[in-house]
């Protein structure tokens, strides 16, 4: 495969803090790479330097990239003008790179029905997380880039969306770099992962192959560490042994031996630092000492907004152990459903019952609750330099430490942390609560795996109740015993697994879509009842005879056109050439678009054509 972009011997650090030291690796043709590590291992920092937004530090470090490679960064927080529209915002990414302008125009209208904006017009200011994430991807595609650099694409989109991703993922012609947390995610579409980790000698760990075998060359590498860790001990207590006898043995011994004894303790002790460089969580939630059996119980309740209604007949019943998943697409009533359990709404119907005093914490995904000018210290809920847990006296340092943060890090304003630092900091407050029931609205967002699978473990440890909202199938599947999923109308189903989720959540979206096409079928069948009395008065116009008559030619040079474009496409010189490719394509979408509105046009006005004569 033929190299894209090189990578040479990269270094960054901030505020002499290195994040990630003399990277080294090339990206070719075909790859789908998975870029993982810590909270604060550079990843995103790397896709800048990749994407010519960032400068690596001045030591020779350097990205060498194919003559006009056609790059684009899709960053995790976009920047866009809120007064903007939608196809402003497309149509201005298209416009930063080199095309024609029936190239320009066919990728901005391929890009902006590829994501099926309803309305092109709409200011980007009114646009949901969801939909600017989907803004966000099309800007980028748009480009028809040879590389595409993506930093958290999963984050604010719904199930539905992130199965849609994943499939144009799987089968994209472009190479593409993505940082994700998502592990289902990244086993579906990485042919490749590198881990940025100082927990490696060389500060990074770049497998071929998807995040399952990823994950079993991990294991051997981190254990292959640890045995070496052994044999270096083994080896250094021999030499301290040796030094230890005395001027008179030493002086026999020659002076190779006393330098190797000093370069074994330098090696043991990087290993020592590298084996304990992981950031998992030390500490849990803590549940109350309640023995009630029944913490919610929820009999045939209904909610409803307007005309929609949210659930119908919904029947729950939360205890203490109660691991309860819960999905759905973006407005099916998630957050709802989870105001209700705790009171903060009230039911249209039926019978909801709650423990005297039940103790709930809750985590937001929206970290909006953090004062970014605090200093990581003054974040925590503290009183003086101690926390309060588990009614023990803790200090502030060592609480930090529990959550993977540095003593360096402790005076350091919330700004200059990452988001999944600032997340790690929501969790250190919440385990500080006792609760009887937990509440976990999107807790992955931002976190690296590490830290994921560490609160994993610490969500099945918690004695009390938990309902947790995520997108992360993973997860669901490890803490969940059972899955809710609601499908926006009311209806709502109980699952073992995921597997089973996805089954149901097809089922609900193809119902929405007939339902929806029939509502669209039936309000044309009205405005075509109205207008064909009216057609039966009026005939056809002037204009539209001479439409009529001109369509046949028009249609026949439309596809006349494509056939040619189309063969085009098949020759070598744009088969081998994936970026002047992918531009035919979004414009063969283009012209059949036209071609299937000019045949609309057509048959419309040989039936008004009928009714006249």
């Amino acid at each position: 495969m033929a190299i894209l972009t090189n990578c040479q011997s990269l270094s960054k650090s901030y505020s002499s803090r290195p994040v990630f030291t003399d990277l080294t690796f090339g990206v070719e043709e075909g790859d789908r790479i998975g870029l993982i590590g810590p909270n604060g291992s550079g990843k995103s920092s790397l896709l800048k330097i990749i994407a010519g937004l960032v400068e690596p530090d001045g030591d020779g470090g350097e990205v060498v990239s194919r003559r006009n490679l056609r790059t684009a960064y899709v960053p995790q927080e976009d920047r866009f003008d809120a007064e903007k529209t939608v196809e402003e915002i497309v149509s201005e990414a298209a416009s930063a790179v080199q095309f024609e302008d029936h190239e320009r125009a066919a990728s901005i209208d391929s890009c902006l029905k590829l994501f099926k904006f309803p309305d092109r017009s709409q200011k980007v200011g009114a646009l949901s997380g969801g939909w600017r994430k989907k803004l966000a991807l099309a800007a980028g595609l748009s480009t028809a880039p040879d590389l595409l650099l993506l930093d958290e694409p999963t984050n604010h989109l719904d199930l539905e969306s992130i199965f849609w991703l994943e499939e144009y993922l799987q089968s994209a012609r472009f190479s593409f770099i993505l940082i994700s947390h998502d592990r289902a995610f990244l086993q579906n579409v990485s042919n490749r992962v590198i881990e940025l980790n100082p927990a490696y000698p060389q500060g990074y760990l770049n497998v071929s192959g998807d995040y399952q075998t990823f994950l079993t060359l991990k294991e051997e590498k981190l254990s292959e560490q640890k045995n070496l860790e052994k044999s270096l001990a083994s080896k250094v207590r021999r030499e301290i042994a040796w030094l230890s006898r005395g001027a008179r043995a030493r002086s026999t011994k020659s002076v190779a031996r006393i330098e190797e004894a000093g370069r074994l303790m330098e090696e043991l002790d990087a290993t020592k630092q590298r084996n304990r460089s992981r950031t998992a969580i030390d500490a849990g939630f803590q549940a109350s000492s309640r023995r009630t059996k029944e913490l919610i119980v929820a009999e045939s309740i209904s909610k409803s907004f307007g005309e929609r209604k949210l659930l119908k007949d919904f029947d729950c019943l939360i205890t203490p152990g109660t691991r309860l998943g819960l999905v759905g697409r973006n407005g099916s009533g998630k957050t709802t459903l989870l105001k209700l359990l705790i009171g903060e709404l009230s039911p249209d119907g039926g019978k909801l019952k709650r423990a005297d005093e039940l103790k709930v914490v809750w985590f937001e995904q929206d970290r909006s609750s953090l004062d970014l000018d605090k200093t990581l210290r003054d974040s925590f809920n503290h009183d003086g330099d101690y926390v309060i847990y588990s009614g023990s006296k803790v200090h502030v340092a060592t609480w930090a430490r529990k959550f993977a943060f540095k003593d360096e890090q402790l005076n350091m304003p919330i700004s200059y942390l990452s988001g999944g630092e600032q997340s790690r900091i929501l969790i250190a407050n919440l385990m500080l609560q006792v609760a009887d029931l937990l509440i976990l609205d999107e807790p992955t967002n931002d976190l690296d795996i590490e830290t994921l699978e560490t609160l994993e473990d610490c969500i099945s440890e918690f004695p009390g109740a938990v309902v947790l909202v995520s997108h992360d199938r993973m997860m669901l599947d490890t803490v969940s015993d059972e899955i809710l999923v609601l499908s926006g109308d009311g209806d709502y189903a109980y699952c073992a697994d995921f597997s089973q989720c996805e089954t149901v959540l097809a089922f609900y979206e193809d119902r929405r879509k007939k339902a929806a096409k029939a509502e669209k079928q039936s309000r044309q069948e009205k405005t075509s009842g109205g207008s064909r009395k009216g057609r039966e008065r009026a005939g056809l116009t002037a204009p539209e005879k001479r439409a009529l008559k001109e369509l046949p030619l028009k249609i026949e040079q439309a596809e006349g056109a494509l056939a040619e474009l189309q063969e085009r496409m098949a020759s070598p010189e744009y088969a081998s050439d994936f970026g002047k490719l992918e531009a035919l394509m979004q414009e063969e979408g283009s012209m059949k678009l036209e071609l299937e509105q000019l045949y609309e046009r057509w048959q419309t006005l040989e039936e008004k054509a009928s009714v006249e004569a």
